[in-house]
């Protein structure tokens, strides 16, 4: 019997929405993970940048997840590569976000602050944290109309927890762009960066990128030309499927990540056919905890 993770060498995992809805585990995602595949490489992958990569796994392994600190990516970590990318040893930026996030900046060879005054930072960077508030982000809007150059660790507009969808870090990047006409670099999900450092660490691009989300964990894995499985348990639904243009439609549709350790239904699905959701939603209660295949 071959399952749905036995064809690949690695997993890019998402967090919130995927695994867990704030502190709160989704139910059965830990046992779903527990039965891998000899050689199979889990990775981690967060768009949330307002923990360091040590505080993920800590609450990943709370929760009953064999993560530890090197399994985990953070879009905060992309966001320091970027701006080591573009910057020299010792350039400086400006932080909103929390202090993990100015921690990665540091261990990047560049220099957090977070006001200024005279001359303008280096560049800004913007990650998620509760304690954002006008101040911060007024301080980043002088220094972005100042030249300062952006980056954002993701924009995912809204971030699923235990009561619902908060507003993510992309509703603050949008409060940025209407204030200075600018649009960020975005290191997280749907673009590259994250994602490719969660490759060079898996060590191999046999991966299958899995994650509830249609407009950053399944178009990041058309960014970088991989698989991937939509699981039903956070942000997207199949009615979302609608409106999504077939080129970034997933490979794969579950209700739950337990999908992982089952035979891919025996059946396919043209996108192209009638109304995809609701064929979608009929095989899927035909054959219960298996994934569904879309062709194009």
């Amino acid at each position: 019997m071959t399952r749905l993770r036995d064809r690949f060498g690695a997993l890019l995992l998402d967090l919130d929405g995927t695994l867990y809805r704030g502190p709160a585990v989704i139910p059965g995602a830990p046992e779903a993970l527990s039965t891998g595949s000899d050689g199979q490489v889990l990775m981690y992958v967060t768009n949330n940048a307002s923990r360091s990569a040590a505080a993920v796994a800590g609450h990943l392994a709370e929760l009953g997840f064999a993560a530890t600190e090197n399994d985990v990516v953070t879009s905060a970590q992309a966001a320091a590569h970027v701006l080591a990318d573009r910057l020299p040893p010792g350039s400086t930026v400006l932080i909103v976000g929390t202090d993990d996030l100015a921690d990665e900046v540091d261990r990047a060879g560049l220099r957090p602050l977070r006001r200024f005054d005279g001359t303008a930072p280096d560049a800004v960077v913007q990650g998620h944290s509760p304690e954002t508030a006008w101040p911060d982000l007024a301080e980043a809007a002088y220094a972005l109309r100042a030249g300062a150059l952006w980056v954002a660790a993701n924009t995912d507009a809204t971030l699923p927890n235990e009561r619902g969808l908060a507003p993510g870090n992309g509703s603050m990047v949008a409060a940025l762009r209407t204030a200075t006409d600018l649009e960020p670099i975005v290191a997280g999900k749907p673009y590259a960066p994250l994602l490719e450092d969660a490759l060079d660490r898996a060590g191999t691009r046999d991966a299958l990128v899995v994650g509830d989300r249609l407009d950053t964990d399944i178009d990041g894995a058309h960014c970088v030309g991989l698989p991937s499985l939509l699981v039903l348990t956070g942000v997207s639904t199949l009615a979302d499927l609608r409106k999504q243009p077939a080129e970034r439609l997933p490979t794969y549709v579950a209700d739950s990540l337990d999908a992982l350790n089952r035979p891919v239904a025996d059946v396919e699905v043209a996108i192209d056919e009638g109304d995809l959701a609701d064929r979608l939603a009929d095989l899927l209660r035909q054959h219960p905890g298996r994934a569904i295949t879309l062709v194009r």
